[in-house]
């Protein structure tokens, strides 16, 4: 009843949406995507690519830049909470990009946590596995190691040389595993963007809660895809989707979430999702009946966006704003040291700072969005310590 399309990145997730629309539809089904003028960040070509082979309508649009930075600054404005996933800023113009023609768009959002499509469901029984092995003494200085990673310089020399993304960034990460206590503890570090974040305030936070439903009997990477399908999916990816969508009046619908399609992903077992260092098993037999592998079978890259040089550069001015010691003083939430240590660390070049202070800059842009709108009366402060 309503104009129809589907937002599409080449991906495994969004192409199987997209293909079950079109052998569904008596048109061409039309899709979007946003593309990067840079190359590590840009999937545009793939989605094209998938778009031509099932005779989709395809519109895609090439960002630069100056383009993107100019909606940084607004994002906390669209949000009625803090929210620090960077692929907000994707997710919003593709929104922006689909409206112009649809009012309702798919997307592919759930494959990865229902069949397990994440780096983290592949390889963490191997990780816990090896780090089980590592001397205590080893593993105390694993974020030392972390932050002496040239994780930068690694990307650059071996972008074509091995078959994962950003290869320097991913042995940061590995390192920074290194002092994980329990499955779940890796579980954390593999999503938490700053190793100690109650350091980050003045005073640690009153309660905290790092819990998930429980699978006492379930594998390593079971209870990982619960935690992720209850928590992550909901608060992160969701969430992002939402916020995106609506604040351009396009109403996003997630197929893969209909309650048959998860209803029959739980009864899958896991070793049946990922073998031989490969996820999402059914999704991929699925989809080679209808598109060519070679068209969507490659490393899994996500949403990003180019944090870390825009923080460094362009953007730097608004984050000093964000950032600066009298108005965190004045807040009274965040150990001012602390920050500006971890800024002026970010700064020097240190590698892997760059999606936390992203966190950062995000809470202290919505902060000074709900002081500008004053919603209800509450002040940020409060509603942060109700949290």
């Amino acid at each position: 009843d309503v104009p129809l399309g589907a937002l599409l990145s080449g991906g495994i997730d969004s192409s199987m949406v997209v293909a079950l629309m079109q052998e569904a539809s008596t048109r061409p089904v039309r899709t979007f995507s946003i593309g990067n003028t840079r190359a590590d960040y840009d999937e545009s070509g793939a989605a094209a690519a998938v778009a031509e082979h099932l005779g989709c309508d395809h519109t895609a649009l090439t960002v630069d830049a100056d383009t993107a930075l100019a909606w940084v600054p607004e994002l906390p404005h669209i949000l009625d909470e803090p929210f620090a996933d960077s692929s907000l800023l994707p997710t919003y113009l593709v929104s922006r990009l689909a409206r112009e023609q649809v009012t309702v768009a798919l997307s592919g959002d759930g494959g990865d946590e229902l069949f397990g499509g994440y780096n983290r469901h592949i390889w963490a029984p191997r990780v816990w596995s090896a780090l089980r092995r590592v001397p205590p003494g080893v593993r105390r200085h694993g974020e030392r190691l972390a932050a002496l990673t040239p994780a930068e310089w690694i990307n650059r020399a071996f972008a074509n040389r091995l078959p994962v993304r950003l290869p320097g960034d991913k042995l940061r990460k590995a390192l920074g595993l290194l002092p994980a206590r329990s499955p779940e503890h890796l579980y954390e570090l593999l999503q938490s963007q700053w190793p100690h974040p109650a350091q980050l305030l003045q005073r640690p936070p009153s309660t905290s809660w790092s819990g998930r439903p429980g699978l006492p009997t379930a594998s390593i990477v079971e209870r990982m895809m619960l935690g992720d399908l209850v928590g992550y999916l909901p608060d992160d990816i969701l969430t992002k989707v939402d916020r995106a969508s609506m604040a351009v009046s396009l109403e996003a619908r997630v197929p893969l979430l209909d309650h048959r399609v998860v209803e029959l992903a739980m009864r899958i077992p896991a070793s049946e999702k990922i073998q031989g260092g490969r996820g999402k098993l059914p999704l991929r037999r699925l989809l080679a009946n209808r598109v060519p592998a070679a068209l969507w079978d490659r490393p899994k890259m996500g949403f990003g966006v180019p944090v870390g040089d825009w923080l460094r550069g362009p953007l730097r001015g608004w984050a000093e704003g964000l950032l600066d010691p009298a108005t965190l003083r004045s807040d009274a939430l965040f150990d001012v040291s602390a920050v500006r240590g971890a800024w002026a660390s970010f700064l020097a070049g240190r590698s892997g700072l760059d999606q936390g202070i992203w966190g950062l800059l995000m809470f202290r842009g919505w902060q000074d969005s709900m002081k500008q709108t004053r919603v209800g009366g509450a002040s940020a402060t409060s509603l942060v310590g109700g949290a």
